[in-house]
């Protein structure tokens, strides 16, 4: 097989290196995308650092995680076109080295706006990288084995933003802050210059006109949206909350309008009728939760409690979080095993109902609870969620043609950072205003009403994951007896 770039036709073979193996493809790919994401959270502790050092306040500084994720939502949804339109190597080598660029520029920053540049550069790679992999696996391993290996995939967009504050604390406190971002580009430019010598990935493209009006409402939309959530949770933006979530929803009402229209034409940005699959609709809905889960109560509420409540420091607080960060990396690869053989039901009901009491036990703990009480929940969370993380993606690809694949990945990367922000936004903003502190500051009390309102979206989550149908037995050849002997 060789990689194919079309200038001519839709499908023009053109010869070049052997292709690698499988399994170096989608390695190099999974250990890209575990520093990509990584440096999602890498930061997260070091913002009262970083605030100081940069002379900003705290809600300005919290631009560096928001930033990021505001260039997520708006680069992700491209990524459907990217993958069509270029071979796998060349979108890997765009992305390590847009990435890399931006981890630079983010070492040598020596101001707010450098930093926050630096950060959204990073981030404009990390954000082609997550569906590449998604597609990558797909396309490149046999059906019964995808669920091993989304497991592996679990653990990148897992894992990663779990234990980032864990490993950014300790790099903070033994090395300074811009060593964060020097240790992640060493990494990344190894694993660029790997990619050059040995990544050739078998592929075809197609010319794929790309329609600047999509990308444009893309931009809009997502980024209106996700900027208006995260400025819920910050005090404001430029813009009032409100005006931006309503500019966002109505971009992506017109985005959609337009991707109806394109797909007629086979040349949408971002192609929707992935939704037409039930199963894919069904996965897709209970991810939402789940990253609500992930990124808005495990990843923003509980640093809160432990800091702000419990008056731990920032150290003890990251590495609290670490059990619970290895606990789903070492679920991640058996319960995909498993999903080959039992498929998503038995899996995600557990799951979610697990991820439920481990969030109203955080509501119940209180402001005197042990460290040990804290990470035992916080444990049953990410083991929780483990479970349903690798079902959820790999039911929701399999349900997709081999066309969709690219498409189907592109919109379950880019609901997931909205479900974080939209997580995010709720749960803190809910923690503010129940608060007994005069400035709103999340307090003991306010975070106990969050964590209940986590809670109540997990008792939802179980509804969900009880409408998963049990996977249907695969179909017996006819039997019949000829002479005396067994014929299929």
């Amino acid at each position: 097989m060789s990689e194919t770039a079309g200038p001519m036709s839709d499908h023009t073979d053109r010869r070049t290196a052997m292709p690698s193996s499988p399994g170096l493809i989608i390695g190099v790919m999974v250990v890209a995308a575990f520093v990509m994401i990584l440096n999602e959270t890498i930061v997260s502790i070091a913002l009262p650092h970083l605030a100081r050092e940069m002379e900003v306040d705290t809600t300005t500084v919290q631009w560096l995680i928001s930033g990021f994720l505001v260039t997520m939502a708006v680069v992700i949804p491209t990524t459907g076109f990217l993958l069509e339109r270029f071979t796998p190597r060349q979108v890997f080598l765009v992305a390590i080295s847009s990435f890399c660029g931006g981890t630079l520029l983010s070492a040598v920053a020596m101001s707010f706006p450098a930093l926050l540049i630096g950060r959204m550069v990073q981030a404009c790679g990390t954000a082609v990288m997550i569906p590449l992999v998604m597609t990558s696996v797909m396309k490149l391993v046999p059906a019964n084995r995808r669920g091993a290996m989304m497991g592996t995939i679990s653990i990148v967009i897992g894992v990663a933003p779990a234990i980032g504050p864990t490993v950014g604390g300790a790099v903070l406190a033994a090395l300074g802050w811009r060593w964060m971002f020097w240790l992640v580009l060493i990494l990344a430019v190894l694993l660029l210059g790997f990619g050059i010598a040995r990544l050739h990935v078998p592929s075809e493209t197609r010319r794929v006109p790309v329609d600047l009006l999509s990308v444009g409402l893309s931009a809009i939309g997502f980024a209106g949206f996700v900027y208006g959530l995260s400025s819920i949770g910050q005090g404001g933006g430029i813009l009032p909350p409100w005006a931006s979530i309503g500019i966002g929803l109505v971009g992506l009402v017109v985005f959609v309008w337009r991707q109806r229209r394109l797909q007629a034409q086979d040349r949408p940005l971002l192609d929707l009728r992935t939704l037409n699959h039930p199963r894919y609709r069904l996965a897709l809905v209970l991810s939402l939760f789940l990253f609500m889960a992930l990124l808005g109560a495990g990843a923003i509420l509980l640093p809160i409690y432990l800091q702000n409540v419990l008056g731990h420091g920032t150290l003890v607080a990251g590495l609290a979080l670490l059990p619970g960060g290895l606990t789903m990396a070492a679920v991640a690869r058996p319960v995909g095993s498993l999903y080959d053989r039992v498929g998503a039901r038995p899996l995600v009901i557990p799951g979610a109902v697990g991820m439920t009491v481990a969030l109203a036990t955080f509501a119940l703990l209180g402001a005197s609870a042990p460290l040990g009480a804290v990470i035992a929940a916080h444990v049953l969370l990410m083991c929780s969620l483990g479970m349903m993380m690798t079902p959820l993606m790999t039911d929701a690809l399999g349900a997709l043609p081999d066309d969709l694949y690219s498409h189907g990945s592109a919109l379950l990367a880019t609901l997931q950072q909205v479900a974080g922000a939209l997580g995010s936004a709720i749960f803190v903003t809910v923690a503010a205003l129940a608060s007994l502190h005069p400035a709103g500051t999340p307090d003991a009390a306010g975070l106990r009403i969050a964590f209940f309102v986590a809670a109540g979206i997990g008792v939802v989550a179980i509804g969900v994951a009880l409408m998963f149908k049990r996977p249907e037995p695969a179909p017996v050849e006819p039997v019949t007896i000829v002479d005396g002997g067994r014929q299929g």
